[in-house]
């Protein structure tokens, strides 16, 4: 059966079996109006009662105030209600990643790094000599760090000189050795001995051939040469080999 809301005529669907023959009372879901809602009309209609006898009823007595009757049943809406949306979940915090992998890793990238700079060092000093003949330019790094480069594979060791009066002049004689320092046979370029005074200023020099044509490696050679009247302002020794072209 359909019922209807006097107040706000708000539409209900119930059950008509649950509806006593006297009715009740029902209330509005939506406005809270209580009325009184007869039962529904039977769809064929009962047989005639027989009347009964009239009998004196005294009147009533004065009514009381009563309290708003108290429904015994509460009517539904016919529309029916959406079905209930899913709670939505509370936004979880998201952990935060661990710092110490990259840290880690970065570390790791600092030590190989120093690593790589640390072997570079290390060939450059070790295998200084074949990078220079190699790469030529790199001779002028080395002399800016004040690093010397044997390019020949041979070293002059062992250099003196010394100055003694002979047939009335002064005559300069310089000595040293010459040692391979490779594993190969090289040969011996020529000795240039160069004199500078106090400021480094080169006054004079000259080349000589030493007494043999190569070395074998780890051979060592003596030289000797002499320069009669060396120059009066000489004060700085300088031995080493014969470029090309000097």
């Amino acid at each position: 059966m359909i019922l209807t809301c006097p107040a706000c005529q708000t539409r209900y669907e119930a059950d008509a079996a649950k509806f006593p023959p006297q009715g009740r009372n029902v209330r509005c879901a939506r406005c809270g109006e209580v009325w009184h809602q007869a039962a529904a009309e039977p769809e064929y209609p009962p047989a005639p009662e027989a009347e009964p006898e009239l009998e004196a009823v005294p009147p009533p007595p004065p009514e009381e105030p009563q309290e708003e009757p108290r429904p015994d049943y509460y009517a539904q809406p016919e529309v029916r209600e959406a079905a209930p949306q899913p709670e939505e979940e509370a936004p979880q915090a998201v952990p935060q990643p661990s710092l110490w992998p990259r840290r880690l890793a970065l570390g790791t990238g600092w030590v190989a790094l120093a690593a790589v700079v640390v072997a570079a060092v290390l060939v450059m000093a070790l295998w200084r000599r074949q990078i220079v003949q190699v790469w030529p330019q790199s001779a002028s790094l080395y002399a800016a760090l004040g690093v010397k480069v044997n390019t020949t594979g041979l070293d002059i060791v062992d250099v003196k000189s010394s100055q003694a009066p002979q047939n009335g002049q002064i005559v300069l004689t310089v000595s040293g050795a010459l040692t391979n320092v490779t594993g190969k046979e090289l040969p011996v370029p020529q000795i240039r001995v160069g004199l500078t005074d106090n400021d480094r200023r080169e006054l004079y020099h000259w080349t000589f051939a030493a007494d043999v044509m190569t070395l074998r490696p780890g051979q060592t050679t003596h030289f000797v040469t002499r320069l009669s009247s060396p120059p009066d302002g000489a004060r700085h020794l300088e031995v080493r080999f014969a470029k090309a072209g000097e």
